[in-house]
């Protein structure tokens, strides 16, 4: 075939689409497209994106992408078709051209062209959305936690690397120079030995929202998409947008929202790529009876690591915290600690008769790097190199904040086997590693 003869990339995507459309989805899954069957994007190729969850930080993500130059929302995925409306006239605003709309992100897949899916979704639809994007030949980028559960975290590695994805988890700290350079101030030893990592985060709405009784699904809504794999059950608004994330069925309460942030950040200070020696915890639900929640309103973590140890703390419904910081990682040396959150991050040195063991730093400041995180995921998805955030990132961390819950739950001190998956014969424990899935979706394999 000489050069001018073959198809370009968006006819070969033109045609395998055609494809697609032809067998359905269940055809892309059972017979999943690899990449080597997906030419790559290049530097004048427009990237499409969609988006599978459209309320929050989702859209959030889309906004900050929408800003980069050559890329273009195809189409939105959402369950509440008020929400739905409203991103589709906010998308074409910020872009002159309306998205398509599907109220099943599995239609989104099939969309014609489209390089890649943003998932904003409560965290117990990050897995299957990702898998099946994965097997469909899309890059991702997902929101934190990677998944609601160790398992599902599992398979979602598996799927990426499988498929040869690009995925860029939403831990933006990663992308962030602040950050950079305060754990640049750690390796090279100004602190001295490194001890102690303090992580914390304190936040009101840590304790959900009032009771309320269960009452009729929202005009609009299709509540049993918005259950999936998760439990049948009444609707409820307090367990709906905005408080989701307070119940064991779709999230991990803050030490898997906030938690997962900036623990990412106590294992980057260390180059930690393992999973810690045991793990301890100790709180309840013991404030705000009034409130609606089933997480931890009040918790402490301890993960015993081989030269360290790291800690979180957080009490749900304040917001006070240590050194005036709400939130935030204290990085606790012989020479000094260094305290670090979204605003920037200092230096209280040590002494020793009477002088500074080490010269003290002013206040260096920081901010939020949403817009750098995406754009590095765009840039990654031209050149196929591994994004700032990488699924195995995302994975490790995940654990940890999984870990610190389940061994409150369990009420147990948990040790991973990771050649087994398991925390050993700790039954207790390992009945939280997996979700039962409601049908008729199913546990994906890969």
């Amino acid at each position: 075939m000489s050069e001018n003869s073959k198809p370009s990339r968006r006819q070969f995507i033109s045609d395998t689409s055609r494809f697609v459309a032809g067998v359905g989805l269940s055809g892309i899954l059972s017979t999943p497209f690899t990449s080597t069957a997906k030419p790559s994007v290049s530097a004048n190729d427009k990237v499409l994106v969609g988006l599978i969850g459209c309320r929050s930080m989702g859209f959030g993500d889309l906004e900050n992408a929408l800003r980069i130059p050559g890329v273009e929302c195809v189409g939105l995925c959402d369950v509440d078709a008020t929400i739905l409306d409203k991103r589709a006239e906010d998308v074409k605003a910020l872009q002159g051209k309306a998205p398509k709309k599907f109220p099943d992100f599995r239609k989104l897949l099939e969309l014609r062209d489209l390089d890649a899916v943003i998932i904003g979704t409560p965290d117990h639809w990050h897995c299957l959305p990702f898998v099946y994007a994965c097997q469909a030949g899309k890059d991702v980028y997902v929101e934190k936690p990677l998944a609601n559960s160790i398992a599902e975290c599992e398979v979602m590695v598996r799927a990426a690397r499988r498929y040869n994805r690009v995925v860029q988890v939403g831990q933006q700290q990663r992308s962030g120079d602040h950050w950079k350079k305060a754990l640049d101030f750690i390796k090279s030893g100004n602190i001295g030995k490194l001890r102690k990592i303090n992580v914390w985060g304190n936040f009101n709405y840590g304790i959900g929202q009032k009771k309320v009784p269960d009452s009729a699904v929202p005009e609009g809504v299709d509540f049993d998409m918005w259950l999936g794999p998760a439990p049948q059950r009444s609707f409820n608004a307090a367990r709906f947008h905005g408080s989701w994330r307070m119940f064991w069925d779709y999230g991990g309460g803050l030490l898997t929202d906030w938690g997962v942030h900036l623990l990412d950040m106590a294992l980057w200070a260390t180059d930690t790529t393992t999973l810690p020696i045991s793990v301890s915890a100790a709180g309840g639900n013991w404030a705000f009876p009034d409130y609606d929640h089933e997480t931890f309103d009040t918790m402490s973590v301890i993960y015993q690591m081989k030269d360290h140890v790291i800690t979180w703390e957080h009490t749900a419904g304040t917001e006070n915290g240590p050194y005036g910081r709400r939130y935030g990682i204290a990085y606790v040396g012989d020479f000094a600690t260094l305290v670090i959150d979204r605003s920037g991050w200092e230096v209280f040195p040590e002494s020793a008769d009477g002088a500074y063991k080490v010269p003290a730093i002013p206040p260096q400041p920081g901010r939020d790097y949403h817009r750098e995180h995406m754009q590095n995921f765009i840039e990654c998805i031209r050149s196929r190199k591994d994004p700032d955030c990488t699924i195995e990132n995302g994975r490790l961390v995940a654990l940890y904040a999984h870990m610190g819950n389940i061994a409150l739950r369990s009420g147990t001190q948990l040790k991973w086997n990771e050649a087994n998956g398991n925390f050993g014969d700790n039954k207790a424990a390992n009945g939280y590693i997996r979700p039962d899935y409601r049908k008729p979706w199913t546990f994906p394999t890969v």
